[in-house]
């Protein structure tokens, strides 16, 4: 009788992965840039924690799938950021993973071709050179940290992490954001339950060890001393979160927790009913908020991308338009922008 096999029944194959301190090699970052992101984490810290009073603006596509047309985003957005530096202080949203309900293109990384042949080496390249290139443009950079592996391939380049509605129960994500060396928004669960999120900002502001990869590849229990700079992120649920009511019970959730009572709106996904044009009256919400002297409204979050709209995934793709979520368009970002810093 041969050998009853057990394992592996259902894995096809197996293909080599970059190691992460390979890839850093292959596309390193400059000093200059080193210490813009480290200026950039701290000006976040100040908005956030401390004395800056102005209003941090994450802003960019859902998920970049194009990363020619991110670049002229991010030209454009610079432009707009000098000019309301003022009053507004701006990080770009560079997504390059999905979460996915059940199935579907689950990001640049992953997929990086839009034809399901998931050449993930490719992704991680295009991932890393498009934030060093964002970096270097002089936009800080923001990303969601979906697969609890993939951040040792950028994270040296990331100002602004997430943790999104479907991971904020999930306790290595809780560990993840712990190691993590950048403020992290963590967002409420996704039928708007924000007790969750604010539990997951307490474990993550404790020492974890957990199992990864070292920049090397090679397996380690990583051990951190917790992140004292994660926060929260309304981003709506089975109803908006957005209006001063729902502001006032987060705050006083993050005030029981005896954390700081400071947040961040998404403008866009349940706040909006994931119809762009609802974005510009949440974010002005926030800002009457604000005006009336809710300063813990530090930030909004708005999915934007040079065409407004979206497009299913597909031939002849319209060129800066979404293949996720629906976007607003730039011109109508800029004059929500401006709006906000008048």
């Amino acid at each position: 009788m041969g050998i009853v096999e057990t394992d592996n029944l259902r894995i096809v194959k197996s293909h080599p992965l970059v190691s992460p301190a390979i890839l850093e090699e292959e596309l390193p970052h400059s000093e200059i840039a080193a210490e813009f992101v480290a200026a950039s984490r701290q000006t976040i810290k100040n908005i956030l924690f401390g004395t800056d009073d102005r209003l941090m603006v994450i802003v960019g596509p859902c998920s970049i799938h194009d990363p020619d047309a991110a670049i002229e985003y991010a030209e454009r957005l610079k432009v707009v950021a000098d000019d309301l530096e003022d009053q507004l202080f701006f990080v770009m949203r560079v997504y390059f993973e999905k979460p996915r309900t059940v199935v579907g293109w689950k990001g640049l990384i992953n997929d990086p071709d839009l034809d399901g042949t998931f050449r993930i080496n490719k992704g991680l390249r295009l991932a890393r050179g498009l934030l060093r290139d964002v970096t270097n443009i002089g936009l800080p950079a923001a990303t969601e940290f979906l697969d609890t592996t993939f951040g040792q391939y950028y994270t040296d380049l990331i100002s602004w992490g997430a943790i999104g509605a479907r991971t904020v129960e999930s306790q290595i994500h809780r560990e993840l954001a712990s190691g993590l060396s950048m403020p992290v928004g963590i967002k409420n669960r996704t039928d708007g339950d924000i007790q969750v999120a604010v539990d997951a900002i307490c474990a993550a502001s404790h020492k974890h060890l957990f199992p990864s990869l070292t920049k090397e590849g090679a397996p380690a229990i990583l051990e951190t001393k917790g992140n004292p700079d994660c926060h929260l992120v309304l981003r709506g649920g089975e109803q908006p979160n957005f209006d001063a009511a729902c502001v006032a019970q987060a705050q006083r959730l993050l005030k029981d927790a005896v954390l700081p009572e400071v947040l961040m709106v998404d403008c866009s996904h349940g706040n909006s009913g994931k119809d762009p044009a609802r974005q510009p009256a949440v974010a002005q919400s926030v800002n009457e908020q604000r005006k009336h002297g809710n300063l813990g409204l530090r930030a909004i979050m708005v999915e934007s991308h040079l065409v407004g709209g979206r497009q299913d995934l597909g031939k002849n793709l319209v060129r800066g338009q979404s293949i996720t979520d629906a976007c607003l368009g730039f011109e109508e970002t800029r004059e929500l922008l401006e709006a906000l810093a008048r």
